[in-house]
């Protein structure tokens, strides 16, 4: 009895080996019928697979008890590009744009240059008042089609390019804490007193190529200006009054025939003047015209000067050629010639006028010791 008890035994043992080898994952699936009664505290839905996010982030259990938020809203146009790694800035620029686009708040910097934007409405900008560039150059803007509040709300702006436009007036009002101002390369015809009033910040103004006749005294209450481009007009007289911080002053290319006496002591810091191009004469330059100790630099060039004007032993740069000029006058530079005094001029250039090398006196050398280049 006991050796069939034995025998029933092995039977049944290799029937369940059998079965085992004939199904290697008996275990997994014997783990899988236990899933009924095991349970994890810390998995909130164990047997549901998470469902994918809509809108393209990474399934996980971060979003397991509840909506994920909604994707933010465009904030900059289609027209434009906002880099990410520059979220203050909006770049419009050659785009044929024909009007200027909606401008988010957080935007200080906006780029509108080389399209075909012929206007600027009231209130394009004042969604955006912590505007400091506004970039309008290369345009087609007409001064009839700007508005006269556009700029009224954007108190911190320092820099606004309107060049290469069609404007025909200055624009205005400005706000006072501009810094730079481009306006050259468009056809304004003059300045009034009152076009810059306020403009106590400005450091730089640019009016070059334009069909400028007069300036009147707008310019003298810049206090700050320090750059001041009037190139390329059709000037007749110089600005009445230069502001006190002035230190590059630009002239060249209009039909300027005199210089006030002392004209250019009223601003201290000058330190460049170009006069070039111009229909300067003897008759229209006092004595004391440029006897100015801090230039540096005098551009006079091709102008109707027959004679050296009378400059300071301070100045070191003069270009006088392609004028009319037929002496050398060595008192034009140093009033006392010896030792101790001299002139610091070091490049003298007077080519293409009527006077020869051999008009020089012959203390020229001891005056002009430091010239490293006189051409005549």
């Amino acid at each position: 009895m006991q050796w069939a008890s034995l025998l029933l035994l092995a039977g049944l043992c290799s029937l369940s080996q059998a079965q085992y080898d004939e199904d290697p994952h008996w275990w997994f699936h014997y783990l899988r019928s236990q899933q009924s009664t095991y349970y994890d505290p810390y998995e909130p839905y164990p047997y549901e697979p998470y469902e994918p996010y809509p809108y393209g982030v990474e399934e996980g259990p971060a979003y397991a008890y509840g909506s994920p938020p909604p994707p933010e809203p465009r904030d900059c146009p289609q027209e434009c590009d906002c880099p990410p790694n520059f979220p203050t800035a909006m770049y419009c620029d050659n785009r044929n744009l024909k009007y200027l686009p909606f401008v988010p708040s957080r935007m200080k910097y906006v780029y509108f240059q080389n399209n075909q934007i012929s206007s600027m409405q009231e209130g394009v900008f004042d969604n955006a008042t912590g505007l400091l560039w506004i970039a309008l150059h290369g345009n087609q803007i007409t001064s009839d089609k700007v508005g006269r509040k556009v700029f009224s709300k954007l108190r911190h702006l320092e820099r606004l390019y309107l060049d290469h436009n069609n404007l025909t007036r200055m624009p205005g009002p400005l706000p006072r804490s501009l810094r730079e101002l481009h306006l050259d390369h468009n056809q304004i015809s003059r300045v009034p007193n009152n076009a810059l009033e306020g403009l106590e910040n400005l450091t730089a103004l640019y009016l070059q190529h334009n069909e400028i006749q007069e300036v009147g005294s707008a310019m003298r209450g810049l206090r700050s200006l320090i750059l001041l481009d009037l190139s390329y007009n059709h000037l007749r007289k110089v600005p009445d009054g230069l502001p006190i911080a002035l230190e590059q002053l630009y002239l060249e290319h209009n039909n300027v025939y005199s210089v006030p006496d002392s004209y250019f002591r009223g601003s201290p810091k000058l330190l460049y003047v170009r006069l070039s191009h111009n229909s300067l004469t003897n008759n229209g330059l006092a004595s004391n015209t440029f006897n100015s100790s801090s230039l540096l630099e005098l551009d006079l060039s091709y102008n109707q000067l027959q004679k050296i004007p009378p400059v300071n032993t301070n100045l070191e740069n003069l270009y006088l050629q392609g004028n009319r000029i037929n002496e050398f006058s060595i008192s034009s530079f140093c009033t006392v010639v010896d030792v101790m005094n001299f002139s610091k001029l070091q490049v003298l250039r007077l080519d293409g006028n009527e006077i020869k090398r051999s008009a020089m006196p012959v203390d020229a050398p001891l005056c002009l010791r430091l010239a490293s280049l006189i051409e005549i």
